[in-house]
């Protein structure tokens, strides 16, 4: 394993990330105070300890880590796009990862924060009310303010934080391009803060209930830049200037029988003994139509619980095509 590589696909957690290097000038950040980094797992545990990462994606991953850059992920469903994600910030103790899942109607500040008025206007009308008390409480504007998943990545961490931008090819047309200047510029502007005469406020995260942290002067800049795993199932192009700001891996589907069967193996264990029939038919029906990973996987434990003799019919029913047959003529 060459020495350069910080993330290795070994599943096993390590102080690599403690070895990366200063970014480069272009792309260096100076956000303070440096925030303490959240501990914690990376959410979806077993996908991370049994993912088994081409050595490609390892390679692209760490450039992704080095030069502060997005790392794009595109491949058929069930290749492990997602699962990426979660196997990196494992291996590097990188904490919870950070979840944004894109539809049509996503805009960019659905990502950074959401700001709800509606509620404040109704504390303060309470605030008013003869007999109550004073209203300092309820003008805490920090309550109303709560950061999204790009909007917590960007915090000034001492370490990466891992986000996840899950199908971006499902998003509006203007989204990729308003991502530009964000992941650019490493930071972003709270209006609400900043029309304020006191632009400071104690915000909530994307980290949970209870967790807080101060903005000041209205403004978010990170310090270490986030590792930002964006998937994508080829459903649309990307603009050139939005590629050429990101790094690219392409995920594949399992070569062979023996890559898919030690594939179920880490999933199942012992209960993907005797399954070499299932993946066999997992491949010849991939032959004529789109198939995912998980599908088998879902096969194999059903039909090592069901009592049926007829496995393949069984299998078949759990596996169907998640695009049209091929037409053999």
């Amino acid at each position: 394993m060459p020495d350069w590589l910080l993330y290795t696909g070994s599943r096993r957690p390590h102080d690599g990330i403690d070895r990366l290097p200063p970014p480069p000038p272009w792309r260096a950040f100076d956000g303070e105070p440096v925030l303490p980094f959240p501990s914690g797992p990376s959410g979806n545990e077993h996908q991370a300890t049994t993912y088994r990462p081409s050595d490609d994606a390892v390679q692209q991953v760490n450039a992704a880590l080095y030069l502060r850059r997005p790392l794009l992920v595109t491949g058929p469903p069930g290749t492990g796009k997602s699962t990426l994600a979660y196997a990196v910030a494992h291996e590097l103790g990188l904490g919870s990862v950070l979840h944004w899942p894109i539809t049509s109607r996503t805009t960019l500040r659905d990502g950074l924060y959401q700001y709800d008025p509606m509620t404040r206007l109704y504390a303060a009308g309470r605030a008013e009310t003869p007999g109550r008390a004073d209203a300092s409480a309820e003008e805490d504007i920090g309550r109303y303010i709560r950061l999204g998943p790009l909007g917590t990545a960007l915090l000034p961490y001492g370490r990466p934080r891992v986000l996840l931008v899950d199908e971006i090819d499902k998003s509006d047309i203007d989204l990729p391009n308003d991502l530009l200047t964000i992941f650019e510029k490493g930071e972003y502007e709270l209006p609400e803060l900043t029309r304020r005469a006191d632009p400071s406020a104690d915000v909530m995260t994307a980290d949970g209930p209870g967790s807080r942290v101060t903005v000041t002067a209205g403004t978010v800049r990170c310090r270490a830049f986030p590792l930002v795993v964006m998937t994508s199932n080829g459903e649309r192009e990307f603009p050139p200037a939005f590629l050429r700001r990101c790094v690219t891996v392409e995920l594949r589907q399992p070569s062979g029988e023996a890559e898919l069967s030690a594939i179920v193996r880490e999933h199942l264990g012992p209960l993907a003994d005797q399954s070499d029939d299932l993946v066999r038919r997992f491949f010849e029906r991939a032959t004529s139509g789109t198939l995912a990973t998980d599908q088998l996987l879902n096969a194999v434990y059903l039909c090592r619980h069901a009592d049926t003799e007829d496995r393949g019919a069984l299998a078949d029913r759990i596996m169907p095509y998640l695009s049209e047959p091929i037409d053999d003529d």
